[in-house]
């Protein structure tokens, strides 16, 4: 068979139903071969856009998701998705077309090294040109980008490759010499966290993205409820607890809320799971003198990066806490549950609302009350997503997701539709803000074609309101660049692309309009107008 037929079977042994991307002439030949393969193609509007839908469909499978982009251009418009995915350890398995291979090097059209360019931001990158060795890097890509700390991997094809013949020998296992992963955490290593534990008076857990990575949810809460441990999350780690448990305190952080960093500032012992703690997370960490650290994660890389440690686990997390709860007996810690508590249930009182807008705090609050258990909750990036991620409140069925490390505008719309395609059974809401709806609304088409019964909520404040907000408490309200004047009604630009839309001004309009968009069988898109002198810090 042919390089491209054997790719598309390559997929099909991968257990592929879905893939993301727009052709071109360089990637014709593969297109081709999907026409009677069984798996659906979704043809996005931009190639970015099907980089962070096959995030949105990882995170919710747990399997790499599969984008498809043409040489030159195309492939250079996914490197955004691609840097995206792995600064949040997302497994995606990019494939792009390239010039024929005699041509490569010669500047001819829409060429482009995308295995250089891209390079910094993959796991591990292949350009094929030995039409036998396509199914040995399929298999290859697939598992480096889902194993170890998962990450794209990008495979780079020429046109003349696709069309040579090959014979089919999918292999059944991989061995890499120079990339065996350690999953089984030392046993030593743990007995010294629960002893660790044991000691603690004041112990405190931070669940991290890896927590979802390693499938460990359950293990988490299994181990915070048998030993009375208070949980708090980064960013990329919400809702990996359910949100109403009573020892759930929060996202800590620049942005986080005042229980989860009081929470870090009085603990005697900080355990990390699964987090990369990033600058935006480390500054809850202002004095770690008198804190025991243990930093559990699977990338050795990132333990003790940004913080210093003092007992680091290498391995998987599920594993890790499997072993750890087995050794470890059931303890209260009364008191310092109720000092969180305390904290936790102090109320901050909400600036007046600007007559014609409505404050996200409450608006989200009703949010709440009306989604489903197992509502997927997608948020951009900017203010929207600060809003989002500390007013949120998701059962242990439900799932938080964001753009974290690279904060990627233009994200929760595509990666909403990638997490429906998923789980079509599931409502999926994207949250996002007036700027950066502007850089995906284009995907509105993808939702129709599709019929992918997405949900959208854009908060419109007519300003990229992170942006302000700085300049307001940074540069002496110096603000610049930063008004959105000119951008359309979005309401209008739905209906305009056949989807049922409504334009909320005041938060008793909410109850109504949340409703109407949850009942619709069809995609809804709610306009939600914020005062553009709002902010994300009470």
């Amino acid at each position: 068979m042919t390089v491209a037929r054997a790719m598309v079977e390559c997929l099909k042994v991968e257990g592929v139903r879905h893939v993301f991307g727009y052709p071109g002439a360089a990637i014709c030949p593969f297109y081709d071969e999907l026409i009677s393969s069984g798996i659906e193609h979704i043809l996005v509007r931009h190639e970015v856009n099907g980089g962070h839908a096959a995030s949105g469909y990882a995170r919710m499978t747990g399997k790499a998701g599969v984008c498809i982009a043409t040489s030159g251009p195309g492939a250079l418009n996914l490197i955004t998705s691609i840097a995206t995915a792995y600064m949040d350890s997302i497994p995606i398995v990019a494939i792009t077309g390239q010039v024929n291979s005699d041509q490569i090097g010669r500047d001819v059209f829409q060429e482009a090294d995308i295995t250089g360019s891209a390079e910094p931001f993959v796991k591990h990158s292949y350009i094929v040109k030995d039409p036998d060795t396509i199914c040995d890097v399929i298999k290859k890509a697939f598992y480096i980008a889902e194993t170890g700390r998962p990450g794209p991997v990008l495979i780079d094809v020429p046109m003349d490759v696709q069309l040579m013949e090959t014979e089919f020998l999918y292999p059944d296992k991989v061995e890499i010499r120079s990339y065996k992963p350690t999953t089984e955490g030392n046993k030593l290593q743990i007995k010294r966290v629960a002893d660790a534990i044991d000691k603690a008076s004041r112990p405190l857990i931070c669940a991290g993205g890896g927590v979802f990575l390693s499938g460990a949810k359950k293990e988490l809460a299994e181990l915070v409820h048998k030993c009375d441990i208070p949980v708090i999350n980064t960013m990329m780690g919400l809702s990996n607890i359910d949100m109403n448990d009573k020892l759930y305190f929060g996202m800590m952080g620049m942005h986080g809320v005042k229980a989860a960093n009081y929470a870090v500032s009085r603990c005697d012992l900080l355990i990390l799971l699964g987090a990369r703690m990033g600058d935006r997370a480390v500054v809850a960490l202002e004095k770690t003198s008198g804190i025991v650290i243990i930093h559990i994660d699977i990338d050795p890389a990132e333990i003790g990066k940004n913080v210093d440690v003092n007992t680091p686990v290498v391995g998987d997390i599920k594993k890790i806490l499997t072993q750890l709860i087995a050794i470890m007996p059931e303890m209260q810690h009364t008191e310092w549950c109720e000092e969180l508590a305390a904290v936790r249930a102090e109320k901050c009182e909400l600036p007046k609302t600007v007559k014609g807008t409505v404050c996200p705090k409450p608006f989200i609050e009703e949010l709440n009350r009306q989604i489903p258990e197992d509502c997927v909750i997608v948020a951009d990036v900017g203010q929207n997503q600060i809003w989002t991620a500390n007013n949120i409140c998701l059962t242990d069925k439900g799932r938080f997701m964001t753009a974290g490390g690279m904060g990627t505008m233009g994200y929760s719309l595509p990666a909403a539709i990638g997490a429906k395609k998923a789980f079509p059974e599931r409502t999926v809401i994207a949250l996002c803000g007036d700027g950066s709806l502007q850089m995906e609304f284009m995907e509105l088409a993808t939702v129709i074609q599709h019929g992918i019964n997405v949900k959208i909520i854009v908060f419109v404040n007519s300003t990229l309101g992170m942006v302000k907000e700085l300049q307001d408490m940074l540069y002496d309200k110096r603000e610049t660049a930063v008004d959105l004047t000119g951008s359309p009604k979005f309401d209008i630009i739905a209906q305009a692309y056949g989807i049922d839309a409504e334009n909320v001004t005041d938060i008793s309009q909410a109850k109504k309009a949340i409703a109407d968009m949850l009942d619709s069988e069809k995609p809804y898109l709610l306009q939600v107008i914020v005062d553009k002198d709002e902010r994300t810090i009470i």
